[in-house]
């Protein structure tokens, strides 16, 4: 038994250890996230188009418009290293970054508001659509932390 404990300890060490290929998984890991969240919302609405309102994609979208906030600015720029000048500075790039969390995390609240209020709490026949759309959020958000976050510093 404790052979099995022991391999398993050396499979989490190389798991975590992975060194030049960190930014490879990372960018593995945020892309199938975010495809994924996007096909959980295009399976709900081409499955029930009639209980999906078009209104509905507004939380998506700004969701995909906050992994690009988050993902545009670089660690340096946030440290300030990256600024040899300019208006905004470190403070711009941490501004534009709390936004892009903010509108993130905004999106998510959304959709779980709209599963609760118009598929959960309404009795409607079809809970999938709200699912999905809250599947869809989730999953752009935890793609853009993993991208964001994922990576090494040396980007």
């Amino acid at each position: 038994m404790t052979t099995f404990f022991e391999n398993l300890q050396s499979l989490t060490c190389v798991w975590f250890e992975v060194g030049d290929k960190r930014n490879i998984l990372a960018s593995m890991v945020a892309g199938t996230l975010f495809f994924a969240g996007w096909w959980f919302i295009i399976d709900a609405h081409a499955k029930y188009p009639l209980e999906m309102s078009k209104a509905y994609h507004v939380c998506g979208i700004f969701g995909t418009i906050s992994l690009f906030m988050i993902n545009s600015v670089t660690n340096a720029q946030i440290r300030g290293d990256a600024f040899n000048g300019g208006y905004f500075g470190a403070r711009g790039a941490r501004t534009w970054l709390f936004l892009g969390f903010v509108m993130g995390f905004a999106a998510v609240i959304a959709a779980c508001w709209i599963l609760f209020a118009d598929f959960v709490a309404a009795g409607a026949q079809h809970h999938w659509p709200g699912v999905g759309l809250f599947l869809q959020n989730v999953f752009i958000f935890l793609g853009s932390l993993t991208y964001k976050f994922g990576r090494s510093e040396d980007l």
